[in-house]
């Protein structure tokens, strides 16, 4: 990624420092050429003077000549250094502002004779000079004719062009280094955290996730690491809650499969009594099992994303009917606390079995005639369903035990039941959204309630009427 980075960063360098040189050598050349346009053109500008008001030096009146007034011209200026200069009457080049001896060649007369006729202006490659800009302007005195040549070597006008350019490049070559090198070094210092990143994930192996990137710095970088930091947490509580849920199971398991062996060992097949009561006896244990296996298939389902299905629910109904179905658990004065008319998005099935749950734990802890009372509220913000009971409680050292698998606070008589009722309960309510909790009844007693939260405010079905 380093390489990448620094090579796109190289990249668009050259391509910005060729492009800007590129537009620079364009408007600079355009410049130059029109400087050259400019010159000649003052130079034709001074004969056109001289033609018309200029005066001869030797004798104070107007040149009486072409080749007089021509001569004279040339003496007076001082052309620039690619520029030449040649007087052209009597048929061809007489004088020259330049010892250059192509002016005396077949060549110069070949170039300039075509244009003689209509002042023109030809380019043309100069043996060993190399293009010039020949522009003739004719010139009249009396009945003789003559004309002006000036002629502008491109070459040397460019010299200057080539000689900045050339800087150019070199400062443009240095520049792509400086920045090149530059790049390198930023892409390293950014992409540090992440070369840390992965060494400290390939570090992390799978029976140790405790580990944790180190934080530095306030940028996006840092955000995936807090983010993956978060994931190594969430990755950690859910192996250590796998391997408690696995050494769990094995150990409730590891009774009644000790019951089936030990009875299976000492089976009398011959004695029929005995084989009809060990019958008994393992079928008993094998249906303890599949509640045991039930259970913790629940609770391992419990994480799944398909664990609820949800709809808006009516909570009023949903109490009643709840009640309904409690009173088969057992001969306890069931009681209604009271409802409230309110639509809650939740899995109907769901939160009838964690009700239910509930009031099986609130029969177990009370007699025949004890008050089981189930209710519904509202409060504004979340909806709450309660079981209330008048048993002993629960002591404050197990109140967050109880609701842990496996967790159990004092057994009453005849229960058989493996400490996972309150976890299934509280794992219903997690996948709601919500939460359960244990309070002290009133005037003794418990009261486990299950919050969860409410359809959103303004929707058509949160005005259900009572049932």
């Amino acid at each position: 990624m380093r390489t990448r980075i620094t090579a796109a960063v190289a990249l668009l360098t050259v391509l910005a420092l060729t492009g800007a040189g590129a537009i620079v050598y364009l408007i600079e050349a355009q410049r130059v050429e029109d400087q050259m346009v400019h010159e000649i053109d003052q130079e034709l500008a001074e004969l056109s003077a001289l033609q018309h008001n200029g005066l001869d030096p030797a004798t104070g009146k107007p040149y009486v000549s072409v080749g007089i007034m021509l001569d004279t011209f040339l003496a007076r200026n001082v052309p620039d250094d690619n520029e030449i200069l040649v007087s052209w009457y009597d048929g061809g080049p007489r004088k020259t502002s330049s010892h250059r001896t192509f002016v005396d060649s077949a060549f110069f007369r070949d170039t300039v004779t075509p244009l003689l006729a209509t002042n023109g202006t030809a380019r043309a490659r100069v043996p060993s000079y190399g293009e010039a800009l020949f522009t003739v302007q004719s010139v009249r005195r009396g009945g003789d004719t003559g004309a002006l040549v000036v002629v502008t070597y491109l070459e040397e006008g460019r010299a200057g062009l080539r000689d900045t350019m050339r800087t150019y490049t070199i400062v443009a070559l240095l520049s792509l280094l400086l920045v090149t090198a530059a790049a390198g070094w930023l892409s390293g210092r950014l992409l540090a955290p992440l070369r840390t990143l992965r060494e400290t994930t390939d570090d992390i192996g799978e029976g140790d996730l405790s580990q944790r990137l180190p934080v530095r710095g306030n940028d996006d970088i840092t955000a995936l690491t807090h983010t993956v930091n978060g994931m190594l947490g969430r990755l950690e509580s859910a192996f250590a809650g796998q391997r408690r849920f696995l050494d769990d199971a094995g150990h409730e398991l590891k009774t009644p499969l000790t019951v089936l062996r030990g009875h299976l060992e000492l089976l009398n097949t011959g004695n029929e009594e005995d084989v009809v009561e060990t019958r008994e006896l393992l079928l008993d244990e094998v249906d303890r099992m599949s509640r045991l296996v039930g259970d913790l298939i629940l609770l391992a389902k419990s994480d799944r994303p398909d664990f609820v299905t949800t709809r808006p629910v009516d909570l009023a109904r949903l109490t009643e009917d709840v009640l309904a179905k409690s009173r088969g658990l057992g001969d306890r004065a069931w009681t209604l606390d009271g409802i409230v008319v309110v639509k809650v998005v939740a899995d109907e099935q769901r939160i009838t079995q964690a009700v239910l749950q509930l009031a099986d734990n609130a029969v177990k802890h009370t007699g025949p005639g004890d008050l089981v009372a189930i209710g519904s509220s509202y409060d504004g913000v979340a909806a709450r369903l309660w079981v209330r009971d008048t048993g002993p409680g629960v002591p404050a050292e197990d109140r967050e035990r109880i609701f842990e698998r496996f967790g159990r606070s004092d057994v009453a008589d005849g229960d058989e039941g493996f400490g996972l009722g309150l976890s299934i309960v509280r794992a219903i309510a997690t996948a709601h959204g919500g939460t359960v909790t244990l309070e002290d009844a009133a005037p003794s007693g418990a009261r486990f309630v299950v919050t969860l939260p409410v359809a959103r405010p303004g929707a058509e079905e949160d005005a259900w009427p009572t049932s």
